[in-house]
């Protein structure tokens, strides 16, 4: 009996420490990887896209991710909408036209052939068959976890698909092995530590006409918060209208409780 509470006891302060860790560190455990929690600009209730960082999120896919990754669930016109990168007309239709190739099955009588974008298009698809779509990679993966189970890292940090976007870029440890012919590479925030996918970014690669950092952190936050645009595009408009909708019911809550309490005041006061 006396073995059984011993035990019992150090399970209880296991459960507690695991909350405590994990709802208030800031490293939290990915499925099998470490993902860092990281402070977005859209993160919490009044939270919202930093337009800068969209842009500049935008230049790194387009000119480092798109040669692999697609997003065709991503109408090109979506890029001059308010809340998102917010593009004028005239630079989302020379963005179309100068990086974007679409295929059109209805040219070169009837066989297809490439063309270049109109606004209407959605992004194509990747030029590596085996590498994911990134449309709505921000929403598919989840940085965070439990504790046991619990999921309060989901509570507390949300869902942290850009957590692990962010971390999985910068977790590279430039340690290499080959497994079946194919070359993996270790990183920290990938279940099972090793990725087939050679490190995308490193530092200067990608150059930024109002000089903004471009080492490979800031890189990696940029097309993080960007991919999560992608894939929330209207997340700025839901928070606004969650705002509206609890002030509004916290009105009618109000006037409801005064309107009872009008009506029934008289025959609470009555006398019996």
């Amino acid at each position: 009996m006396r073995r059984g509470l011993i035990v019992l006891k150090k399970f209880t302060l296991g459960i507690t420490l695991a909350l405590v860790l994990g709802g208030s560190g800031v490293q939290a455990a990915g499925s099998e990887g470490h993902v860092d929690d990281h402070d977005f600009s859209f993160e919490g209730p009044f939270g919202s896209y930093d337009q800068e960082q969209l842009r500049r999120g935008l230049k790194v896919y387009t000119e480092v991710c798109s040669s692999c990754h697609g997003m065709k669930f991503v109408p090109i016109r979506t890029l001059g909408d308010e809340g998102g990168p917010q593009l004028s007309k005239a630079e989302v239709r020379a963005y179309a036209t100068q990086f974007v190739q679409v295929w059109d099955q209805s040219l070169n009588d009837g066989e297809g052939d490439y063309r270049d974008a109109l606004p209407a298009d959605h992004f194509p698809k990747g030029g590596n068959s085996n590498a994911p779509d990134l449309s709505l990679m921000a929403k598919a993966r989840a940085g965070f976890h439990g504790p046991v189970s619990t999921g309060i890292n989901q509570l507390l940090k949300g869902m942290g698909g850009p957590e692990y976007i962010l971390s999985l870029l910068t977790g590279y440890t430039g340690k290499e092995k080959t497994a079946s012919g194919t070359t993996l590479y270790e990183n920290t925030a990938y279940p099972g530590g090793w990725i087939s996918m050679a490190p995308p970014l490193e530092d200067e690669i990608v150059e930024f006409e109002d000089g903004h950092k471009n080492d490979l952190k800031h890189l990696s936050e940029d097309i993080s918060a960007f991919l999560m645009w992608t894939a929330e595009p209207k997340l700025n408009d839901r928070k606004r209208a969650g705002t509206v909708g609890v002030l509004i019911l916290g009105l009618l809550t109000i006037l409801l409780f005064l309107a009872n309490k009008a009506l029934w005041k008289p025959i609470k006061n009555r006398e019996i």
